[in-house]
């Protein structure tokens, strides 16, 4: 029988409703994108989509230079990741991952009973029995990302042991990284929901070699992907206009918010629309602060309980956090 595995915690709305400042979801403040939202009103929710996905997959592939074969669309990054743990974890193998992996992909291998092993370093060999390898491009909650050339050099390794390395391009929008190399051990996984401020909608696709894809499509059931996630996902090669119009004023705001939170400790910020700041007790400041109606996401669940991860908003709600922030920290150190 499968393990009862409790749920991973994420940044959002909890079970209790909050409306409040919620600097603890990674999305775009200025979202959603218009041009997503029209292709979610235009999409045909009267009747079921076509099952394969011709159209969507045709479009993305179009747009990233690749056959319709090497792409498939899904609901969410995590619903990819728990596909991907059942296809190269479900015969003993392991999970390794460059600095904690997103909760979700931990979450997946434990309800398999699969070892998971974090590093800080790109290892030079792979351990025994390594089916999946997970590099966050770039990394939540560090903002740390490789090289394309340490991608490359970590896919060749991967495939001398039949590994798969993920590449995890959640966030790779906000501080315009490039497009990781093409290898048939590297699998992108994108979910633009979150640069496009779209992330109720859930829009997400997986880029890899075909035989890789195959196996992922038939782990999915029919119609997996409703009709306006699907209609999203196709009008994503018409919506750069958005994001070259929102994503530098992101990035603005995010130093200015790192800048101001730098006085009252650590800040770790590498232009992503998220930082950490090292303040002690994270859990204790964190509720703390969400009574206050201030939402930040602690960090203990990476394995960092002193640190916070604080996104970006519009300048005038960052400067609530500041004041929350300070009034808090500036006399006596650290909470807790």
């Amino acid at each position: 029988m499968i393990p009862l595995i409790p749920r991973v915690p994420h940044g959002g709305p909890g079970a209790q409703p909050f409306a409040g400042l919620d600097f603890s979801v990674n999305a775009n403040p200025y979202g959603p994108s218009p041009r997503l939202i029209q292709a979610v009103r235009d999409a045909d929710h009267a009747h079921y989509p076509d099952p394969t996905y011709g159209w969507v997959r045709e479009r993305l592939a179009a747009w990233h230079g690749l056959s319709p074969a090497e792409v498939t669309p899904a609901v969410g990054a995590s619903e990819l990741l728990h596909r991907l743990a059942r296809l190269f974890l479900s015969d003993g193998g392991s999970l390794l991952s460059l600095h904690a992996p997103f909760g979700e992909l931990a979450r997946a291998a434990a309800l398999l009973g699969a070892p998971v092993t974090t590093v800080q370093e790109v290892p030079d060999l792979l351990p025994a029995g390594t089916r999946l390898v997970y590099v966050g491009y770039p990394h939540n909650p560090t903002g740390l990302a490789p090289t394309p050339e340490t991608l490359l050099t970590l896919a060749g390794r991967c495939l001398e042991v039949g590994a798969l390395l993920i590449v995890d391009e959640a966030y790779a929008p906000f501080v315009a990284l490039p497009a990781p190399p093409r290898h048939p051990a590297l699998l992108r996984l994108l979910s633009p929901g979150k640069a496009h401020g779209l992330v109720g909608a859930r829009p997400a696709y997986a880029l890899a070699v075909p035989d890789v894809i195959a196996a992922l499509d038939n782990l999915a059931p029919a119609w997996h992907v409703p009709a306006g996630t699907a209609g999203v996902l196709a009008a994503l090669p018409h919506a750069a206009r958005f994001l070259a119009e929102t994503l530098p004023r992101i990035a603005a705001h995010a130093a200015a918010l790192a800048d101001d939170l730098r006085p009252l400790g650590r800040v770790e910020h590498h232009g992503t629309p998220f930082l950490t700041l090292r303040v002690g007790d994270a859990r204790a400041l964190s509720a703390d602060l969400l009574a206050a109606g201030v939402r930040v996401r602690d960090c203990a669940s990476y394995g960092e309980p002193h640190l916070i991860r604080v996104s970006t908003r519009l300048p005038g709600e960052n400067r609530v956090l500041v004041r929350e922030l300070h009034s808090r920290l500036a006399v006596g150190g650290r909470h807790g």
